[in-house]
């Protein structure tokens, strides 16, 4: 009886080892295989990948140069600057001093920026991008003395001493706002009494372990071994050039201490991090984070699909936000319902990168690990 125990228990073994069929490459090695192939068919592409679920890394890789004039290579710990994907950051410091019981999302603004000459507005209408206020970068172009750098209380002063038109009264519709976010760091910084990058710091970057993510100046990036520097196309030579070559962005020295907006440099480890504390009550209640993914509420009673420094969609599943400098894009895509991610980071600025961002999330949906 026994020898017929087991060999039924050896019929059963050789049952699963036939359905699990060893030839049949795992998942994550065939995604490998699927992603490369999608990669390696666009030309000069340069950046970091990472598509993860529930905090684990399904495809990370790296491709292309930090730097292409000494064809220096990326990897995957190379640091990127993240553009306006750092307004998520800025949003998430507000959200936790409304916790901390130190400012209201309707709070106008003139009580914690006085003599701002544009009332009406309010630290909800800056979070959502519906404040109706003017580009803060075209008028320091336009003024500001640019051998001098600049930071947001250099942009405060000069909207209050030029006091360009605002574009349409707050609440009334929609339109992206650099210099809302900009506001948005120099109220965290009256309520704190803390400098905002400092803040950033102790609130989230170093709880969260986030060891690459900073705010950095050049100085800082240069010191630094695995910087990604940010490379655009020039047809003329047929090469990429460094960014900061080219005068046109020179605004990136001469508006270098600004903070809010942007300026937040990562690596896509760090952002995995950061997308998974989000799921938690690591840095603030879950509910205060359902506030950042409704949309925004406009006068006449209809919604846009902007948060708190995410763009939303209308099944409510997905949140993401993209940033672009000069010769960087970035983008994070969060698919709340499958807690799956996807991270590009790239530092050539690369014309198919929309298109690279669409079939990578395509592939993501397709995932299913369990």
């Amino acid at each position: 009886m026994k020898k017929g125990v087991t060999l039924y228990r050896l019929f059963l073994l050789l049952l699963i080892l036939v359905s699990c069929k060893p030839g049949s490459p795992p998942l994550e090695s065939q995604l490998s295989k699927d992603l490369d192939s999608l990669i390696y068919a666009v030309p000069e592409f340069s950046g970091v990948v990472l598509l993860a679920e529930n905090g684990r890394p399904l495809y990370h890789k790296a491709f292309g140069y930090r730097t292409f004039q000494k064809h220096e290579p990326l990897d995957t710990t190379s640091i990127f600057e993240l553009a306006s994907v750092s307004k998520q950051f800025t949003a998430m410091i507000i959200m936790m001093l409304k916790e901390d019981g130190l400012l209201n999302y309707d709070d106008a603004i003139e009580r914690y920026i006085p003599g701002l000459p544009y009332p009406g507005i309010s630290i909800r209408h800056l979070l959502n991008h519906t404040s109706g206020l003017p580009d803060y970068q075209s008028l320091m172009d336009q003024h500001w003395d640019k051998s001098k750098v600049a930071g947001n209380i250099e942009n405060i002063e000069y909207l209050k001493l030029y006091h360009p038109s605002e574009h349409f009264i707050p609440g009334e519709k929609f339109e992206y706002s650099n210099t809302g976010y900009m506001l948005l760091a120099s109220v965290a910084e009256k309520v704190s009494g803390k400098d905002f990058i400092q803040l950033c710091r102790e609130r989230i970057f170093q709880p969260l372990q986030m060891r690459q993510t900073d705010i950095r100046t050049k100085e800082n990036k240069v010191q630094l071994t695995n910087t990604a520097w940010g490379h655009i196309y020039v047809t003329e030579k047929k090469e990429y050039i460094h960014a900061d070559s080219f005068p046109a962005n020179n605004y990136c020295i001469w508006l270098g201490k600004r903070t809010g907006p942007g300026r937040v440099s990562a690596t896509a480890s760090d952002l995995l991090k950061w997308d998974q504390a989000l799921y938690s009550d690591k840095l603030i209640k879950k509910e205060s984070l359902e506030e950042a993914y409704a949309p925004a509420l406009l006068n006449d009673g209809t919604h846009y699909p902007y948060g708190f420094g995410w763009q939303l969609t209308e099944k409510g599943n997905k949140v993401f936000h993209a940033g672009d400098n000069p010769g960087y894009k970035t983008i994070i895509v969060r698919l709340t319902d499958q807690n799956k991610t996807l991270i590009m980071l790239c530092n050539n600025a690369h014309e198919k990168f929309d298109y690279l961002v669409k079939q990578l999330e395509g592939e993501l949906v397709k995932v299913n690990g369990e």
